[in-house]
């Protein structure tokens, strides 16, 4: 089947700077709100404890506080099913908007939270309600900026363009790390421990006007666009989804389990790590953070370029194996608690993250008939995270507590990755033509 000549890149909704717009709306977006989602992690493993758990022993308030960044991951199907449904009824660009701006009340809200030595309990309460809210805003936000990229994306190039929110997540994460990095450093322990922990926090609030203004200007999907002219719209796409596409399903979600999972060692658990058990200072831990995620946010842009060439699966391939290759390098390496191993260790991770999280939106789009992809996307995209990361950090430090050696993780980590080879393995792709007419709604199916 080719690509119909109206779609070829002449269409208003494919010209070069109605592209470029929506490419930016999506990273800008994406980048704020995992921002949010990021600055919650790093606060989990460097003060949540101390502040909202102080009834208990160090180490469980520790556990205690990395369970709340699991707990989050429940809501997150939620807001997978709720904006995924009103995404394939009303449109993608309302649930990118309404996401962000609940992610940001929520990122507020924590900044301004009482701790535990002035409200008692219902400090980590209010602390698991508002955390509760950004999962949540998780669930339904990715499956929204994906399908704006790559369904706006020129044909040929749906990898490439879909990259731009997938870049949000190392650059959110950078920009995090940052903000704390300056915070911290620029305090004392008693000065952050008190107060300056909430500027990261606080700080969403502006970036999320610059994000809402800046998705407020793009225009609505195309491919939903004529869903909506043809009224070929499903009044329960989730339903939809289950009844007729599970083994799509299942094959969206296996391919995000690892990634998720080993991402979020880089993203809540080193940090924590390095400090506690290292005896790293967090300024060089949140340091090897940012290595880690540059070097991540670089691999998304070339794998997905890659993937408009070879096709997506091979990409996973490569950076399934290479994520497997260097799950017991990456401890070994990081517990030298050398600095150059260190940067070595998340380096060699954020290139296997980077190959098996830069062909995932057009993979995605590619799984999904139109007029259900974004429940289809979104719930995958949740239940992944829930299997993958939801709980990673706080399982890689019961291991370590339990066994006393970092590389039970790493038996962990593999674990994890087989099973996300066995769905790249059960990954079937058609031609490239085939691949765009499906995305656009021409009538291929799975």
């Amino acid at each position: 089947m080719t690509q119909s000549p109206s779609r070829a890149g002449t269409s208003p909704e494919h010209t070069p700077a109605e592209v470029r717009r929506v490419a930016l709306a999506s990273l800008v977006g994406t980048t704020i709100e995992w921002y949010d989602f990021f600055v919650y992690a790093s606060a989990a493993g460097l003060v949540f404890g101390p502040l909202f758990f102080t009834a208990l022993d160090p180490t469980t308030a520790l556990l205690a506080s990395f369970a709340t960044i699991g707990v989050s991951f429940v809501a997150r199907p939620i807001g997978g099913i709720v904006a995924g449904h009103l995404g394939d009824r009303f449109g993608r660009k309302g649930m990118l908007v309404a996401t962000l701006l609940i992610m940001g009340l929520a990122t507020t809200g924590v900044g301004l939270l009482p701790t535990y030595a002035a409200i008692g309990v219902a400090a980590p309460i209010l602390l698991l309600a508002l955390r509760l809210l950004q999962g949540f805003s998780a669930g339904g936000e990715w499956g929204g900026a994906a399908l704006m990229a790559v369904e706006h994306a020129p044909p040929g190039r749906r990898g490439f363009f879909g990259t731009y929110p997938q870049i949000g997540v190392p650059l959110g994460l950078v920009l995090a790390n940052v903000v704390f990095l300056v915070a911290s450093t620029a305090t004392t322990r008693e000065q952050f421990l008190a107060w300056g922990w909430r500027i990261p926090f606080l700080l969403s609030i502006l970036l999320v006007g610059v994000g809402l203004f800046v998705r407020a200007r793009v225009s609505e999907s195309p491919v939903f666009s004529r869903l909506r002219e043809h009224r070929e719209r499903r009044s329960a796409p989730m339903a939809a989804v289950l009844r007729h596409h599970p083994r799509a399903l299942l094959i969206a979600i296996g391919l995000f389990i690892a990634n998720n999972m080993i991402g979020y060692l880089l993203i809540a658990f080193i940090t924590s790590y390095g400090t506690r058990t290292l005896k790293q200072s967090s300024a060089t831990m949140l340091a090897v953070g940012i290595v880690g995620a540059v070097v991540w946010g670089v691999a998304i842009v070339g794998s997905g370029a890659w993937s408009d060439r070879v096709g997506r699966r091979p990409v996973y391939l490569v950076g399934t194996i290479a994520l497997i290759v260097w799950s017991f390098p990456f401890f070994l390496l990081l517990d030298t608690a050398s600095l150059p191993w260190m940067l070595l260790a998340v380096a060699g991770l954020g290139v296997g993250l980077g190959l098996t999280y830069g062909p995932q939106a057009a993979a995605y789009a590619e799984l999904f008939p139109a007029p259900v992809r974004y429940s289809g996307a979104s719930f995958a995209y949740a239940i992944g995270a829930i299997l993958g990361g939801g709980f990673a950090p706080l399982v890689a430090q019961a291991l370590i507590g339990a066994t006393g050696t970092s590389l039970s993780v790493s038996v962990y980590m593999v674990i994890v990755c087989v099973i996300t080879l066995a769905a790249v393995l059960a990954l079937r792709e058609g031609t490239p033509a085939e691949r765009e007419a499906f995305v656009e709604g021409e009538g291929v199916t799975h």
